[in-house]
């Protein structure tokens, strides 16, 4: 990904008012973050950790989306679980239910979709071997660059029903 500002950021928002884009809590050391290491810049707030945001490179422009996690529901009986993105595996509350309102008409009717996450929103690092969770390395037969365009794919599959305003519609 390539550097953005916070001008950046607070304009690339579809799901929430400008308002709201001006006012959320940015992550820390915004110009200090490994951007080639980054397919999407995603934090949580850090005034407010019952929010959470992530922008990403679409279409030759920024596309920047409201996150809420799932309140933290420990659930003994969950070992692991996976992320959706980037396909790794962590321990206990390490994977959260992130959700985010449709755009549009959708959207102010109330309807979000989710998606199971990093609950740190590191998916770019842990696909490229620059974290690990608590359960260490796993094998994998794809190549990092094969994870990284199936994370990519992932994302853009999350960000594709956040854009449809017509999904579900009936005809």
């Amino acid at each position: 990904m390539k550097p953005i500002t916070e001008h950046d950021v607070r304009a690339s928002f579809v799901n929430c008012s400008k308002g709201e884009a001006r006012r959320l809590g940015l992550p820390r050391n915004l110009s200090a973050l490994p951007w080639p290491d980054l397919d999407f810049l995603g934090w949580r707030d850090p005034g407010a950790p019952e929010r959470a945001y992530l922008v990403a490179e679409r279409d030759g422009g920024l596309v920047g989306v409201a996150l809420r996690p799932a309140q933290d529901v420990r659930r003994s009986f969950a070992k692991s679980t996976l992320c959706s993105v980037c396909v790794t595996p962590h321990a206990g509350t390490g994977v959260a239910l992130f959700t985010a309102p449709r755009v549009g008409a959708a959207g102010r009717q109330g309807n979000t979709v989710g998606i199971y996450m990093c609950a740190d929103l590191d998916c770019s690092l842990y696909v490229r071997g620059r974290k690990q969770t608590e359960l260490g390395v796993r094998f994998e037969s794809l190549t990092a660059a094969e994870r990284i365009v199936r994370a990519v794919a992932n994302l853009d599959g999350f960000l594709d029903r956040v854009l449809d305003d017509n999904l579900g519609a009936t005809a």
